[in-house]
């Protein structure tokens, strides 16, 4: 039985979406591989536009993105839409599962998934990083992938896999760390440098 055509909804958005990630001229700057399996952190979290860029970044890869979402938006007749699109319906009232585990067991059920999350979970200021992203990466036994995006400059990459090793706040230091390394700058990331326990760097470094 062969897969279900994607509908033309969904084709013509990511059509759009493709088209305004060309016309905007983002450059991938730093190319390292996604793997099939894998939690993508989306970094910082600025602007709508980071959609457009991660979306665009990942099928320069060759990799189709994927992102949770609320039960409620998968209901007809948005269901195909938002599977097309790459969505996985979470629901967060569910009280015996919490939306780590019904991630972890969607990755049981496919061999390709690369779950593209912000840890900052909004665009506005916050106080630290959600740990969300880390469990499903270890329940799931995947690696995390570090993605960035600097709207100002245009550009953005996707850093090396790390394994997460159980340890979170050791994991976290080297996701910090990765961060510091290309986006020294960023304002936003002063809290994730904080809560990682490393200093906010004085001078601008090359990605």
């Amino acid at each position: 039985m062969s897969a279900r055509a994607p509908s033309l909804l969904s084709r013509l958005v990511k059509a759009v979406i493709l088209a305004l990630y060309r016309w905007k001229g983002w450059k991938l700057v730093q190319a390292n591989p996604i793997p099939r399996r894998s939690v993508v952190l989306g970094v910082p979290h600025t602007s709508n536009w980071d959609f457009i860029f991660f979306l665009g970044a990942t099928a320069e890869l060759g990799v189709k993105p994927s992102f949770m979402g609320k039960n409620s938006l998968f209901k007809w007749p948005m269901t195909r839409f938002m599977t097309d699109m790459g969505g996985i319906s979470v629901d967060r009232s569910a009280r015996n599962r919490n939306y780590v585990d019904q991630v972890v067991a969607e990755f049981g059920r496919r061999d390709d998934l690369a779950l593209v999350i912000a840890p900052e979970g909004t665009r506005g200021a916050i106080t630290g990083w959600r740990s969300g992203f880390y469990h499903i990466a270890l329940g799931a036994g995947v690696p995390i992938i570090p993605a960035w995006v600097d709207n100002a400059g245009m550009r953005g990459g996707v850093g090396p896999a790390i394994m997460p090793s159980g340890d979170f706040a050791a994991d976290l230091k080297r996701i910090a760390e990765y961060y510091r390394s290309v986006l020294p700058d960023q304002p936003k990331l002063a809290v994730l440098y904080a809560q990682a326990g490393i200093d906010q760097p004085r001078q601008t470094k090359q990605a």
